[in-house]
């Protein structure tokens, strides 16, 4: 049996980072724990492509211009949506989470979910703190981890029909 699993080696890895501007004390917080993760696992700052939007609705659109730019590896993107009093929360959660799998898929390059949906800015505020439960900090280990995985089934020509370049 081949076993295929990524590693958390970010060296020669180049990173996309979609942040939403939205929410910003709470989306500033992710994106320093991504910064800090990948740095930790040995990405170097000049492989790591910063684009700030104005909220979670365009992370899908930004993300595909990074990944159809070729110039990045993976693409974490990072927002936070807290539920209020209208339907709202509902709607740009849903098209976030589907937009951003939507590109994952229709590109195969690793498009990764760092979007907070919570119900509170305390809940929010939590999931992006400086401790392990930094949820952009998870989502650097994601990134770093799928990239090494998907280079390692290219390498063993292992491949699926409009993935893997």
């Amino acid at each position: 049996m081949n076993v295929f699993e990524g590693h958390l080696d970010g060296k020669d890895c180049s990173i996309g980072i979609v942040v939403s501007k939205f929410n910003e004390i709470i989306t500033n917080r992710l994106l320093v724990g991504a910064e800090e993760t990948l740095q930790q696992l040995g990405a170097v700052a000049e492989q790591i492509h910063l684009v700030r939007v104005p909220g979670a609705f365009e992370l899908p659109l930004a993300a595909k211009a990074l990944v159809t730019s070729q110039q990045v590896d993976a693409v974490i993107c990072l927002g936070a949506v807290i539920r209020g009093e209208t339907a709202h929360f509902e709607f740009i959660s849903e098209h976030a989470s589907r937009g951003i799998g939507n590109v994952s898929l229709e590109t195969g390059i690793p498009v990764i979910f760092g979007v907070l949906t919570t119900n509170t800015v305390e809940q929010a505020m939590e999931r992006s703190g400086t401790s392990e439960r930094n949820k952009g900090a998870d989502a650097a280990r994601t990134a770093i981890e799928m990239i090494s995985l998907l280079k390692q089934l290219q390498k063993a020509n292992v491949r699926q029909p409009g993935f893997l370049r």
